[in-house]
């Protein structure tokens, strides 16, 4: 069989193969090794990116701290210039005039206020009265004069009791201030002066107190505490209880006044606001004698028990 084709067919199929590598140092070749992949395995869609840092590319070391006040006194300078230097440039005259005024306008200016509390028709079996209650005051934010007067009676009839306080009140506190004066009684017979101590103002809870000890020319020493709240049912419409009562340190038989809890008088008034300065009202009220004082009534057949109702107006300016 001759050979010689067959040998030229294998020479021809593999004479493309070696014409791609013609010129190749085949021994030379080195086999290049796979590289591992260093998020082999890893779940990419899951990693969660971290937030970018605000001080990126900052150089925190050159920051520049705070210094501190120096230590030690105020340097002498700081205290060289003049002590108002808006002088230097409005003149002394006119900066003065506008201290005066400023301290004036900030709370030394003097203000006051007059308040009816009470000015009342009383209706009762009858023996129809009246009776006030009437304060008003004049001053600065800490310091008053402090002027009051109360009094009741029955129509066509001289007043059963009539007062009038004049005091010096002191704020010794937000709420309160303390009071001290005179007082004189006009009604009822016989007349006496009296020193007056009390305080004034608003306790917790919103509750409006008035206490007072009394120490009379003859050396009888009384007290009257009184105490009222406003509870407002709408933004005119107030509810108010009332209540007063009276004490003493000893009998006064020409007073008709017994020692310890003379009297108390209680009420429950409805004022209608038309203006916050100007309020008339309706109410009911009861008082009673106690003790001594009650017995006292009874001898100059007087009652010892009452109840009324009132009609009245609460006004201020």
């Amino acid at each position: 069989m001759n050979k010689a084709p067959i040998m030229l067919l294998c020479l021809a199929a593999a004479s493309p193969a070696l014409a791609q590598h013609q010129g190749h140092d085949m021994g030379q070749m080195q086999t290049e090794e796979p590289k591992s992949d260093p998020h082999a395995g890893h779940d990419m869609g899951q990693m969660q990116q971290e937030p970018a840092d605000p001080h990126a590319g900052h150089d925190m070391g050159d920051q520049a701290q705070p210094e501190n006040p120096p230590p030690g006194p105020v340097p002498e300078a700081a205290k060289s210039g003049p002590a108002h230097a808006a002088d230097a440039i409005y003149g002394a005259s006119e900066m003065a005039a506008a201290r005066r005024q400023l301290h004036a306008e900030a709370g030394s200016m003097g203000i006051y206020k007059v308040l009816a509390d009470r000015l009342e028709y009383r209706l009762q079996d009858g023996r129809d009265g009246y009776a006030w209650d009437v304060q008003g005051w004049y001053g600065g934010d800490v310091d008053k004069l402090w002027l009051k007067s109360e009094g009741e009676g029955a129509f066509r009839d001289k007043p059963e009791s009539a007062e009038v306080q004049a005091l010096w009140s002191h704020a010794i506190g937000p709420f309160f201030d303390l009071q001290a004066g005179i007082r004189y009684d006009f009604r009822p017979d016989p007349e006496r002066g009296h020193l007056v101590l009390g305080v004034q103002g608003l306790a917790p809870y919103k509750f409006e107190l008035d206490a007072a000890a009394f120490l009379s020319e003859e050396g009888d020493l009384t007290a009257r505490l009184e105490a009222e709240y406003d509870q407002r049912l709408t933004q005119q419409l107030i509810l108010q209880p009332r209540i007063e009562a009276d004490i003493a340190a000893q009998d006064v038989p020409e007073l008709g006044i017994g020692s310890g809890l003379s009297s108390i008088e209680t009420g429950l008034r409805l004022r209608y606001e038309i203006a916050p300065e100007f309020a008339p009202y309706l109410g009911v009220e009861w008082e009673r004698k106690i003790g001594a004082t009650a017995d006292f009534a009874r001898t100059a057949g007087e009652e010892v028990e009452l109840s009324r109702a009132v009609i009245g107006l609460r006004a201020w300016f």
